[in-house]
């Protein structure tokens, strides 16, 4: 089974050295990895948190798309998408708000250091907090719920936010009764460099103090290496490499034989300045390349488009299944074939199997079967139109119906292509229901041998009591 692995970057600035070295690079690295099921997203709604100026948002969405591509990212590999090009994630943000206590935004480390701030100051508590940074956390919450990833790398800064999701996960679950959440675990790569900047600092835009990745070019590049600060020992002396930030970059990019090549010649006494062109040498073998897709990218915004919306659609084939079951638990459902109990403070009727209409992505009608404990148990296939898919629910109400075992669980199969006989179809895990000599639905894609089993009784049990109510 994949781990589902998911990473957002903040449209609200250029990628510098430190991004690179420290978030992107190990980022595509892991995409390659066997197993691994990546999601890397433009977190474009959390900019608007953080900046007002429009044309900084649009300008740093383009550049950070462009960079994860030239650095090496393949969107065929992995999910590469905007967060507002999914409108489940603000859809499904709201929802979690709605059960989420305020007492565990309150403690959130960015709001608190807001208010501790204003408290220094002397003014309100809440002066200039606004409700997007009060509940920046739940929005992350859905970023991360909404694909149901497994692992969530991140910064020791944002661990408090993984908490946060998980309790509000679980929060979900409880309250809904069912697993509609998986919670996700914090990933912590300590092995991740920790880039520093020109003054020794750790890189950030905050201590202006960056190194630019692709932008300006190999002079801009040049330029800032030369800035770097360094001790006033001269050529011939002995530096201590473990008190070189210059070293610690050079390390950062370089082979373990390079790099002890390059110590080496920083005890035997060579140059600041030799060792700022060593270091400029050495990160030119490893971004020229990359520079240039980059500004290749740049001037053909409409590509990067391109591949942003296809990403969005990939995404959308996850986000909106899951929604469709998020908007069951609440209440948020059809009212096709429901009807309306009489008599105010009557018990309730005992729950049982229902299908479920929804519209998909494709604008095509399909169904589900849910069991009595809001379980999946058949995806339909998609019909173009409603009251074709209304007839075949009536028609898996009555008799003739069969649970077929081991046919593909691909619900995007279409019915002509899948053949009545089972032993004439490639067998994968899964069953498929069949009326009149046709496939219409199949079983939730996932499913091992011994859940396929389990929820084919359960679906032929489900279909059973529905034929005899």
């Amino acid at each position: 089974m994949n781990t589902r692995v998911l990473t957002g970057i903040t449209t609200t600035g250029t990628p510098h050295l430190g991004n690179y070295a420290g978030a992107l690079r190990p980022a595509i690295e892991a995409s390659a990895s066997p197993g691994v099921d990546a999601f890397y997203f433009l977190a474009d709604y959390h900019a608007l948190i953080k900046a007002d100026d429009p044309v900084r948002v649009s300008r740093s969405r383009l550049e950070i798309a462009a960079t994860w591509l030239a650095a090496g990212l393949d969107p065929e590999r992995v999910t590469f998408y905007r967060q507002s090009d999914i409108p489940e994630i603000p859809e499904l943000s709201w929802i979690l708000t709605c059960v989420t206590p305020k007492g565990l935004m309150n403690r959130a480390h960015a709001y608190k250091a807001s208010v501790d701030q204003n408290t220094e100051k002397g003014v309100e508590p809440d002066d200039g907090v606004t409700m997007g940074l009060f509940s920046y956390p739940v929005l992350m919450a859905a970023d991360i719920l909404m694909f149901n990833a497994n692992k969530v790398p991140v910064g020791r800064d944002q661990i408090q936010h993984l908490e946060m999701a998980r309790d509000i996960a679980q929060r979900f679950n409880h309250t809904y009764k069912g697993d509609y959440f998986v919670l996700p675990e914090v990933v912590i790569a300590e092995e991740v460099a920790t880039l520093p900047g020109l003054d020794g600092r750790k890189m950030s835009k905050s201590y202006n103090n960056t190194i630019p990745l692709f932008e300006g070019g190999a002079a801009a590049l040049r330029a800032a290496v030369m800035r770097i600060v360094t001790d006033s020992r001269q050529p011939g002396e002995a530096k201590n490499p473990d008190d070189s930030h210059l070293f610690t970059l050079f390390r950062a990019f370089a082979t373990h034989e390079e790099s002890a090549e390059f110590r080496a010649a920083l005890l035997a006494g060579m140059g600041w300045g030799e060792a700022k062109q060593a270091l400029c040498d050495r990160l030119e073998r490893e971004l020229a390349e990359k520079r240039e897709r980059y500004d290749a990218l740049m001037s053909r915004p409409d590509d990067i488009e391109d591949i942003l919306l296809a990403g969005a659609v990939k995404a959308r084939k996850l986000a909106a299944p899951l929604m469709e079951r998020v908007r069951e638990a609440v209440g948020l459902r059809t009212l096709r074939g429901s009807a309306v109990a009489k008599g105010a403070g009557k018990k309730a009727a005992a729950k049982s199997a229902r299908f479920v209409s929804f519209r998909d992505e494709d604008g095509k009608f399909r169904f589900r079967l849910m069991s009595a404990e809001g379980v999946e148990l058949l995806l339909s296939v998609a019909y173009a139109d409603p009251k074709e898919a209304g007839a075949v629910v009536k028609r898996l109400q009555g008799e003739g119906v069969k649970v077929l075992a081991n046919y593909s669980a691909n619900p995007e199969t279409p019915a002509d292509a899948v053949k009545a006989d089972a032993t004439e179809v490639v067998k994968r895990v899964g069953y498929a229901v069949e009326v009149d000599g046709a496939i219409v639905a199949f079983s939730p894609a996932g499913l091992d041998a011994e859940s396929a089993d389990a929820a084919a009784q359960a679906t032929r049990a489900a279909l059973a009591s529905l034929q005899a109510a």
